[in-house]
């Protein structure tokens, strides 16, 4: 991997996209937004053409019995899509992202975040996206 760019990660939803991304000596894993999903091409259009990233993670919908969200799939499809297309020089990684929203819940508690923030979906979202990418980095590494 090369030090000099960050990687971003994507928990797609079919509502809402949290957003994390490392620094870019892709050590550190930090939420960054949380963004409609209509509006994630814009986004990773205004975000791949103005910062340094090397990488795309998304978090793969895959249920706990294995089978696959197919709502969240035509999501992550549409968004493969659009990478490819228009930033084929960014590489595109897929990665379980199963008990993730149960994780950054647990997160969010640990923190000390109070019980009213902790229900705004937008803060579970942007935690469950740096956990798919903290465990992207570990499993890189």
């Amino acid at each position: 991997m090369s030090a000099i760019k960050k990687i971003i990660a994507i928990d797609a939803g079919l509502k809402r996209c949290g957003i994390a991304e490392t620094d870019v000596l892709q050590i550190i894993a930090s939420p960054r937004e949380t963004i409609e999903t209509r509006q994630i091409e814009k986004f990773l259009e205004k975000v791949l053409q103005s910062e340094p990233v090397e990488a795309v993670v998304l978090g793969y919908p895959i249920r706990s019995d294995g089978s696959i969200n197919e709502d969240v799939e035509a999501v992550y499809q549409k968004i493969t899509r659009f990478l490819k297309e228009k930033f084929p020089a960014v590489t595109i990684h897929r990665i379980d992202e199963r008990f993730t929203s149960k994780l950054a819940q647990r997160a969010l508690i640990d923190s000390g975040m109070k019980k009213k923030d902790r229900q705004k979906k937008e803060n579970l979202d942007q935690v469950s996206a740096a956990i798919i990418l903290q465990d992207f980095l570990e499993a890189s590494r």
